[in-house]
């Protein structure tokens, strides 16, 4: 007997609901999130990866990525250095095993402002997920929204068939640089834009609709719609279920477990917020954005620019971490021998 779609909506989830209109992505390195909510996608970067490495399941992914390093050979920097992307891929690997969709690997944020070193280093991941049978159709490459960022993505998009997910996206020009590389997907932080507008406002609490994040997010989305760019807008950082359910409708939304939990346990209806149809008939103008414009419009908006080299330091400052964890492993081993 089938279920009336009046009588179903009642008895969907809130999480259920999102996903008739919005492909949702796991925000973890977390597997038995993954396992527990389902989604298409998942999404890395080192602060989560740090987390996950330090849980005792998963210690054997670190075991494994040391031991590769130790393989490879050369000084104890490249062997940190090469157990350290291996073990992003490991992570990948086992996530991919749980997802019908793709996993995003995230290249070191400490490369964001080096064009080439983000190109070579993504190859270098591809080529290492090649290594155990993951084509690269699978995968998404993580750089950081810098203009030397964007730039290596429309290359590693155009020359070498990488699909490429933007992070620490804050700003207008961020997006629109983005879609003029034609790169894969793009990741604007909600909630860290929020974060932001909190701490150096007088105004301490929005509604979904007003909240600055959800604006950003809503603004990219219809300017993406309105002129035909095929790049995905993915929703990220968030900080409750309200900036989530206010953007029902956007092509993704990464969500963290604690959010995709509540969300699974409400029951209100939701109603897509976002559609092409309202896109295309919304007021944005076309901008093109070579070099030196970019530069001057995302300087122009300071929440961007101290959100965007904030996010780099703190993603540069896991990745130290996680390599001391793997350097105390890797002495450990040449100890051993």
């Amino acid at each position: 007997m089938s279920v009336s779609p009046v009588k179903r909506q009642k008895m969907e989830s809130a999480l259920d609901q999102l996903k008739h209109h919005t492909t949702v992505v796991a925000d973890t390195g977390d597997f038995n999130a993954i396992d527990e909510y389902k989604p298409l996608d998942a999404t890395t970067n080192p602060s989560l990866i740090l987390a996950a490495a330090q849980m005792p399941a998963y210690q054997k992914l670190v075991d494994d990525a040391v031991a590769y390093g130790k393989k490879l050979g050369g000084s104890e920097e490249e062997q940190i250095k090469n157990a350290s992307d291996k073990l992003f891929v490991l992570f990948g690997a086992e996530i991919l095993k749980r997802i019908p969709g793709r996993v995003s690997t995230e290249v070191d944020a400490r490369l964001s402002f080096d064009k080439e070193g983000m190109i070579q280093r993504a190859r270098r991941l591809i080529d290492l997920y090649k290594e155990i049978g993951v084509g690269k159709d699978r995968i998404l490459i993580k750089l950081s929204s810098t203009w030397e960022g964007i730039q290596a993505g429309r290359v590693l998009e155009a020359e070498y068939g990488i699909h490429c997910n933007m992070t620490l996206l804050f700003s207008f020009a961020q997006a629109v640089a983005c879609a003029e590389a034609g790169v894969t997907l793009i990741s604007p932080f909600v909630g860290r834009i929020l974060d932001w507008y909190v701490a150096n406002g007088d105004k301490k609490t929005y509604e979904p609709s007003e909240d600055p994040g959800v604006k950003s997010v809503t603004k990219i989305y219809n300017y993406y719609k309105k002129f035909g760019y095929k790049t995905i807008v993915m929703g990220a950082s968030f900080r409750n279920t309200g900036q989530i359910k206010a953007l029902t409708g956007c092509d993704y939304l990464t969500i963290s477990p604690k959010l995709l939990a509540e969300l699974s346990k409400e029951h209100v209806k939701l109603t897509p917020t976002l559609s092409v149809k309202e896109a295309q008939a919304c007021n944005l103008e076309k901008i093109h954005l070579d070099e030196k414009a970019f530069r001057w419009h995302h300087n122009e908006d300071q929440m961007a620019v101290e959100k965007l080299s904030d996010g780099i330091r703190r993603f540069a400052a896991d990745a130290v971490k996680l390599e001391r964890m793997l350097k105390v492993d890797v002495v450990s081993r040449s100890s051993r021998v």
